[in-house]
């Protein structure tokens, strides 16, 4: 079987499988979207889902964020992965956005990606589920189920992330949402559940793929 035509058919599954797919991270807006996001990144939605009601509560705001203490914030978030680092790119961040984009979160991907703390990665997250921009956004989630599944065989996000949006060309949203459920609920890292997976006659390897 060809690899376009082995890609479509997964696709097919996957989105019967994952109809209406969305992030566990909760927000209410794009700003707090965005912070979630940030705060997510090599950490679970879980963990970030605990610490963002306080942070927000004390920060309802780009604006409020922009003249945080340093220190209040670090207290906040501190029990999520890389809290130092992620606290000065919070505070960052929302500078910038009050500054240079007088104060909106920016809605497109360029721009995302000149804000603190914010790869390609986490803007097309933010646009793919605040726009359902047709975009594919590439976590260690979509890189080792990809691989598993021989849709890629790049070794970096971005380049995996070419891959598939040519792969597969539109609802990519949807399936970027997909296969993160896909890899946080059955085709796990150490202990894959392949007895429940629905595409597992298209596995190659259960080995544990990370993007360099």
């Amino acid at each position: 079987m060809r690899k376009l035509q082995k890609a479509q058919i997964i696709k097919q599954i996957f989105l019967e499988h994952f109809p209406a797919p969305k992030t566990e991270l909760k927000y209410n807006n794009i700003y707090e979207l965005l912070v979630a996001v940030m705060l997510s990144a090599q950490c679970t939605d879980k963990r970030v889902n605990l610490v963002t009601p306080a942070l927000f509560a004390k920060y309802p705001s780009v604006e409020f964020l922009a003249e945080a203490s340093l220190e209040e914030v670090k207290s906040l978030i501190q029990s999520v992965s890389f809290y130092n680092n992620k606290a000065k790119n919070l505070i960052t961040m929302a500078q910038q956005v009050m500054q240079d984009f007088r104060g909106k979160i920016p809605q497109d991907q360029i721009s995302l990606k000149s804000l603190a703390g914010v790869g390609q990665k986490t803007a097309n997250v933010v646009l793919i589920e605040y726009f359902e921009a047709n975009l594919m956004a590439v976590d260690t989630h979509v890189f080792r189920t990809s691989h598993r599944l021989g849709l890629s065989k790049a070794k970096t996000p971005t380049q995996t992330e070419e891959e598939l949006s040519k792969l597969f060309k539109t609802d990519l949203d949807k399936l970027h949402q997909a296969f993160v459920l896909f890899g946080r609920y059955t085709c796990k890292a150490l202990k894959p559940e392949c007895e429940k997976c629905f595409v597992e006659e298209f596995c190659i390897t259960k080995k544990n793929f990370k993007p360099l």
